[in-house]
């Protein structure tokens, strides 16, 4: 049986603070997207900022409002499309037109809603496309015989 201390019981709850903060950030900046110009003629916008909203949290791993390097390998990886060091380098670069090493979400959103296509954005309109088509089987695979193997 493990006994923690307070301080240690305090970081789960301290982390879980910092996300709401975190989030109530984010929703703040929701209307800065609402009333640009640049974004008027967008289809279900709401809808679009509550979903990166979500995703940029969920990769958002320090809670800082910003999406490092190691968050953006996890991200990377849980997608299902590990990239390398490099590639990710020049991934927040493209994201970000080279001014930062982090993603910020303002550059996240402007990314997904831009008509500019980054590398980044493919892969997150891809895993949105991926989780829309058919359901994977369930269960065990069919038999087969050994007439049917390649």
């Amino acid at each position: 049986k493990f006994i923690y201390s307070e301080k240690e019981r305090e970081g789960g709850n301290e982390w879980g603070r910092d996300r709401e903060r975190e989030g109530q950030r984010i929703q703040s900046r929701l209307s800065e997207f609402l009333c640009d110009q640049k974004y008027s003629d967008e289809e279900n916008l709401v809808e679009k900022l509550a979903a990166f909203k979500e995703k940029y949290m969920e990769f958002d791993l320090n809670n800082e409002g910003e999406i490092d390097l190691m968050s953006l390998k996890r991200m990377m990886e849980k997608l299902g499309v590990p990239k390398t060091h490099l590639e990710m380098k020049k991934m927040i670069s493209e994201v970000t037109g080279g001014v930062s090493d982090t993603i910020s979400y303002r550059d996240f959103v402007n990314m997904m809603l831009g008509k500019r296509s980054a590398v980044l954005k493919l892969v997150m309109m891809f895993e949105g496309k991926a989780n829309e088509s058919s359901p994977k089987p369930v269960g065990p695979p069919p038999e087969r015989d050994i007439a049917s193997l390649p």
